[in-house]
C-alpha cells in the first residue's frame, strides 16, 4: 500500500509539473526509446536477480547450521540491507552525472565521478562496518537478548563487516556503469560472487564446517565482488558507442 500511494503521488507530481520535469502522458511511445532503456535495464535486472539469489542461497545454507545461527545471520543481514540504500543514494546520483559526461564526450570526468562516488560510498559504509565490528552487541540487542544468537551475530560482523567498504565500492560502481551503458563487467563480478557462494557454501555444508567459516565465505565473496567490479570498470573502455 505504501509503495502504491508513493507511486500515485509521484505520478501526480510529474504530470502536474510540480518539478522541473513535466510528464506528458500524450507523448507517443517510440521503439528506439525502449531499445535504449532495455539495453541498460535488462542487463541491470540480472544484477538484482543475482543479489537476491545470493541472499536466498546463503540463508538456506546457514539454516542448515541451526536456528540460532540463522537468527544471528538474519540480524547481520538487517544491517546489510540498511547499507544498500546508502550506497544506492550515492550511486543513483552518479548515474545522470556519468551519463551527461559521456554524452558530452568527457570520459575522464565520467570516470572521476564514478570513482569519487565509489570511494565516498566505501568510506560511509566502511565507517558503519567499523562500528558494528567493534560494538556488535549494540546492534544485535535491538532484536534479541538470546546470548547464543548475539554470539552468532557478533561472529557475522567480525568476519563480514570489514568487507563492507569493498562491497559498497562495487555496488556504487555498478550504478555508475549504468550511466556509461557498460554493465557487463559489474554483472560478471556479481556472477563471480554468486558462484563463489554457491560452490563454497555447498562444500562447507558437506564438510560440516563451523558457522564462522560460512561467514568468512560471505566476506570473501564481498571482497571478490568489490575488487572484480573495480577492475572491470578500470579496464572497460567508456565512451559513446
Amino acid at each position: 500500500m505504501a509503495f502504491a500511494l508513493g507511486g500515485v503521488y509521484l505520478a501526480w507530481y510529474l504530470v502536474t509539473g510540480q518539478g522541473r520535469l513535466r510528464l506528458n502522458v500524450r507523448t507517443p511511445l517510440r521503439r528506439d526509446y525502449f531499445r535504449d532503456i532495455l539495453r541498460v535495464g535488462a542487463v541491470a535486472s540480472i544484477s538484482s536477480l543475482q543479489t537476491v539469489l545470493t541472499i536466498v542461497i546463503v540463508t538456506r545454507m546457514v539454516a542448515s547450521l541451526g536456528t540460532e545461527a540463522l537468527a544471528g545471520y538474519g540480524i547481520g543481514m538487517r544491517l546489510e540491507f540498511l547499507m544498500i540504500p546508502i550506497t544506492f543514494a550515492i550511486g543513483v546520483a552518479c548515474v545522470p552525472m556519468v551519463g551527461m559526461a559521456i554524452g558530452s564526450g568527457l570520459v575522464q570526468r565520467a570516470r572521476q565521478v564514478a570513482w569519487t562516488g565509489g570511494v565516498l560510498s566505501a568510506l560511509m559504509v566502511g565507517s558503519l562496518g567499523l562500528l558494528v565490528s567493534v560494538f556488535p552487541d549494540q546492534w544485535s540487542r535491538l532484536f534479541t537478548d538470546h546470548p547464543e544468537v548475539i554470539a552468532y551475530a557478533g561472529s557475522y560482523f567480525f568476519w563480514v563487516a570489514p568487507a563492507y567498504p569493498l562491497f559498497a565500492l562495487g555496488l556504487c560502481l555498478y550504478f555508475a556503469s549504468q550511466g556509461a551503458g557498460k554493465l557487463l563487467g559489474p554483472v560478471l563480478a556479481g556472477t563471480l560472487r554468486l558462484v563463489m557462494v554457491m560452490v563454497g557454501g555447498w562444500w562447507l555444508v558437506q564438510e560440516q564446517a563451523p558457522v564462522w567459516a560460512m561467514f568468512a565465505l560471505i566476506s570473501a565473496a564481498m571482497v571478490v565482488y568489490g575488487v572484480s567490479t573495480a577492475l572491470f570498470v578500470r579496464l572497460t573502455p567508456w565512451g559513446r558507442t
